[in-house]
């Protein structure tokens, strides 16, 4: 498919470290571990989106390093695609660095799993942006309460925002990963809908036992 025929577009933000300056590999397992939720994502999503990931010069945060990686990518792909609707999936530092690249004006919503949300991060730029955060309650890797604290604060901002509790959920999603991957796709495919209506829908199609929604 020739990219400037794509109607949406999903890319993918892996996890990192807090500082480190080594060089990112896409065989790193927090790379790896995006990949079946990038197909989950692809199967949910119109035939004719584009799948891409973000690729890090660094695996550390360093001051927002991912973040400029993400917008520099998102650049790159409205000059390959044109304006095409995009929705962002990031884990833990992909998660922090997703919504820092919210402002892009492709991004029409933000997938954030695990994030890393600290609380001196401002969310005043998500105003229109949907917004679903994921987190396991027994993430003891990022707080699930910054998480809550961040939604909040999109919401205050004007964002389409909301949390899910996954019960019983770790921060590398390998506990109850079938929910994971499938709220996924429930959550990619509601977005790329042009209805706003549909977050709605969204929501209650990635519900599962033990999922606390806020």
């Amino acid at each position: 498919m020739p990219r400037g025929d794509a109607s949406a577009a999903v890319v993918t933000l892996h996890g990192g470290s807090e500082l480190s300056r080594r060089s990112a590999r896409p065989w790193q397992l927090a790379a790896l571990r995006m990949h079946p939720l990038l197909r989950a994502a692809a199967a949910a999503a119109p035939p004719d989106t584009l799948l891409g990931r973000v690729h890090y010069r660094h695996r550390g945060w360093n001051g927002g390093d991912p973040a400029d990686d993400a917008l520099r990518a998102l650049d790159e792909l409205r000059r390959l695609a044109g304006d095409v609707p995009t929705v962002l999936v990031g884990h833990s530092m992909g998660g922090r660095a997703a919504l820092r690249a919210a402002s892009h004006p492709l991004v029409r919503g933000v997938l954030a799993l695990a994030p890393w949300c600290p609380p001196q991060d401002s969310a005043r730029h998500l105003t229109g942006v949907r917004l679903m955060v994921l987190h396991g309650d027994r993430d003891r890797v990022t707080p699930p309460a910054e998480s809550a604290d961040y939604v909040r604060r999109a919401r205050e901002a004007g964002a389409q925002a909301g949390l899910v509790i996954v019960r019983g959920g770790d921060h590398a999603m390998i506990r109850r990963i079938g929910d994971w991957h499938r709220a996924t796709a429930a959550i990619v495919a509601g977005m790329l809908v042009a209805d706003p209506a549909a977050e709605g829908l969204t929501a209650r199609a990635c519900a599962t036992d033990g999922a606390v929604h806020l």
